[in-house]
């Protein structure tokens, strides 16, 4: 029998509510909504790249870099087993996927084959020419090493564009090297592009004391340095030489911030290093008292300092002539993490906001005139039912935005779709329930047990058929990218607040109606 508990009426209230609390944001613009008061929810719906415009990029991670970069890590094992083996070689160097050496001592060429085999944990083959060795890294190695880097390049870039502040972008990979970046109402592209472009590689070596002028007279430098340029061109000091050796890197690093020095009034970024990268630091400036220590950010010192007393806070900073971006952009940089390849950027589009406004102008005429079709449609053909019908699509729409709101989904024209999409499902849901109680009239049943079986019987046909849809939904979202995951959100979520708008909502509307009215007859076509 038809009835309306007062739990029911209390959560169908509390829905509604909740979908205009959530929406109301959506009526302001970006700025002014951070004016609303401090009770009301400020989450909208953010548009995506083809509604509000924005920048489109298509990058390459440079891989051979790090192949490059194995090569001479593998050089330098072999270096070090044949010196401990005390084993004679010349001509030891680095290829772009190996290594070769040429051994002067015939006899120990096996042995040196088998040792370096099982000693180097990298899955290399190794091919002998008499004493000519070759050290070539396997196909399977490299294919892993490639994928590696471009997912860690992903991982890199997503948060130097989330640090940045960047609302819902599409970060995602292309081909076997590349990697899509879509980034919605950028207003600086060059800005992001720089911040995504750079390396960002931090390491901390000492600064020997002899300078570039002297080792030039001598006409060579010292062993085991090399020679850097200073990062800020004005500087005095043009060039430095330092110690090859990497005492730490910023793989260590916890935290990064742009902050104000009191003392020297310019800005410089504060950084914090993670438990065992503190012990080390605090290690090398004990061990290096009233030296200079050379801070270098992609092959370039930033700065060096004194060491003036050990540092055991684990804390610091770098000074540079730093500008308010520059510094803040630094520290985002050094939070993220460093990129384990470059980066260079083989495409940049920029849609323009005439195309996005285009686009939402079409996507409204749309959703319209399919609205209102609609509502047409369901009066003429069910009248007061019709009625009920239209409200529930309404609200339906209404929890819709809000639930997107409410996640601060990317609607994107797609997803526009998805809500047009939703609003058919949700009036196939009542027409269902329409024609179940109409075939329960005409078997003779009363008004109240029509509908009450109407509801009833409809119930499982509705639900299936939704359940069917969200599952392809669900797979849309899992296995599809940008626009597609667009439109399988606003589609999942339209399957959710269409059920409740047709079954629950509808049936307290027309239960009431009927309860209140008691009609003798009710007109459905």
């Amino acid at each position: 029998m038809l009835n309306i508990s007062k739990w029911s009426l209390f959560f169908v209230f509390s829905v509604c509510l909740l979908g205009l609390y959530y929406i109301f944001p959506n009526f302001y613009g970006k700025s002014e909504v951070t004016a609303l008061p401090s009770f009301l929810s400020k989450k909208q719906v953010n548009l995506g790249l083809d509604l509000q415009g924005g920048s489109h990029l298509l990058l390459e991670v440079e891989t051979n870099n790090v192949l490059k970069e194995e090569s001479e890590n593998l050089v330098d094992e072999i270096r070090s087993f044949l010196r401990k083996s005390k084993i004679k070689y010349t001509n030891l160097g680095s290829k772009i996927k190996g290594a070769i050496v040429t051994i002067k001592e015939l006899e120990k060429v096996d042995f040196i084959k088998k040792e370096i085999k099982k000693n180097i944990n990298k899955d290399i083959m190794i091919n002998s020419d008499k004493n000519k060795i070759t050290f070539l890294f396997s196909e399977k190695f490299i294919l892993e090493s490639r994928n590696r880097t471009v997912e860690q390049s992903i991982e890199v870039v997503r948060k130097r564009v989330d640090e940045s502040g960047t609302k819902e972008p599409t970060i995602q990979k292309q081909g076997e090297e590349r990697i899509i970046v879509q980034l919605p109402g950028v207003k600086d592209p060059e800005r992001i592009k720089t911040l995504i472009g750079r390396t960002a590689k931090l390491n901390f070596h000492m600064l020997d004391p002899t300078t570039v002028e002297l080792a030039e007279q001598r006409g060579k430098f010292p062993p085991g340095t090399f020679k850097v340029q200073n990062s800020d061109p004005t500087a005095y000091e043009k060039e430095f030489i330092v110690k090859k050796r990497v005492l730490l890197t910023g793989d260590r690093l916890k935290n990064a911030a742009a902050t104000v020095d009191p003392q020297t009034g310019r800005y410089v970024v504060a950084f914090e290093f993670d438990t065992k990268g503190a012990k080390k630091f605090a290690k090398i400036t004990t061990e290096n008292t009233y030296q200079r220590l050379a801070i270098l950010l992609d092959n370039k010192v930033v700065s060096a300092p004194q060491i003036r007393e050990p540092i055991t806070g684990g804390q610091g900073n770098i000074s540079g002539n730093f500008s308010a971006n520059a510094a803040n952009d630094l520290a985002v940089l050094l939070r993220a993490g460093s990129l384990p390849a470059p980066i260079k950027v083989l495409e940049e589009r920029t849609v323009g906001p005439s195309l996005g406004f285009d686009s939402i102008e079409a996507g409204k005429k749309a959703l319209m005139i399919g609205f209102i079709l609609v509502i047409i449609f369901m009066i003429l053909k069910y009248k007061v039912f019709g009625i009920v019908a239209d409200i529930a699509i309404i609200i339906n729409v209404i929890l819709l935005v809000s639930m997107l709101s409410a996640i601060e989904a990317t609607l994107t024209m797609p997803g526009i779709a998805g809500i047009v999409l939703t609003v058919g499902m949700a009036v196939d849901a009542n027409v269902l329930v329409f024609e179940r109680i109409k075939e329960e009239l005409r078997s003779g049943r009363s008004i109240i047990n029509s509908i009450d079986l109407g509801y009833k019987y409809a119930l499982k046909t509705i639900i299936d058929a939704n359940f069917t849809t969200l599952i392809a939904a669900l797979l849309l979202f899992n296995y599809g990218s940008g626009p597609i995951k667009g439109f399988a959100v606003t589609l999942s979520i339209g399957i959710l607040t269409s059920m409740f708008s047709a079954l629950i909502l509808t049936k307290m509307v027309v239960s009431f109606w009927v309860l209140k009215f008691k009609p003798n007859k009710i007109y459905i076509n």
